[in-house]
């Protein structure tokens, strides 16, 4: 296997598995219905910072990019990730019951206002629980198995980052 090829796999491997990862959060949420709370849409960002970099990478590979600068971009994925991982483990937590979450999304609804406008609010106010999982798959929530993928995707990161810094020393010496 090529230098550019053992960088540009693991690149489109992340791209591959991120893309679907978010495809199946849209069917989730428009096909079947399933309302993200606001601890799922934050554990969206690190795919939407990851799948493009990704992208980037394996172009990058193909097209003569500076080995450590592809290392680099492989860092910043893991690290995104890696936040994720945290992020989505607290997320399972909470819907485990293990600790509280935030009052935006598992606390009680304390600003109502007035008992006028009490019944329109209720009405409106659409609250998605973040200490509630919406579905389960094996005894795993959604936020369950994004720790899974996220670490999956950060195992791949670190590959390709190891790979695009050895490339980068072979071409050196």
């Amino acid at each position: 296997m090529s230098d550019n090829d053992a960088i540009r796999l693991p690149a489109l491997l992340i791209a591959l598995i991120g893309a679907a990862t978010i495809l199946g959060a849209f069917v989730f949420q428009y096909g079947f219905g399933y309302r993200p709370c606001p601890l799922c849409l934050d554990q969206r960002i690190a795919y939407y910072v990851s799948v493009p970099l990704a992208l980037m990478i394996a172009l990058g590979a193909g097209h003569g990019g500076s080995r450590k600068v592809l290392a680099l971009a492989f860092g910043v994925i893991a690290i995104a990730m890696g936040m994720n991982i945290v992020l989505a483990a607290y997320h399972s937590g909470i819907e485990w019951q293990f600790w509280a979450g935030p009052a935006e999304c598992s606390g009680p609804l304390n600003s109502l206002g007035s008992t006028g406008g009490l019944l329109q609010q209720l009405n409106s106010v659409r609250v998605v629980r973040c200490d509630e999982a919406a579905w389960r798959f094996l005894g795993l929530s959604l936020a369950g198995y994004n720790v899974l993928i996220s670490a999956a995707i950060v195992i791949l990161a670190a590959k390709g980052a190891f790979n695009s810094y050895r490339a980068a020393n072979l071409s050196a010496e």
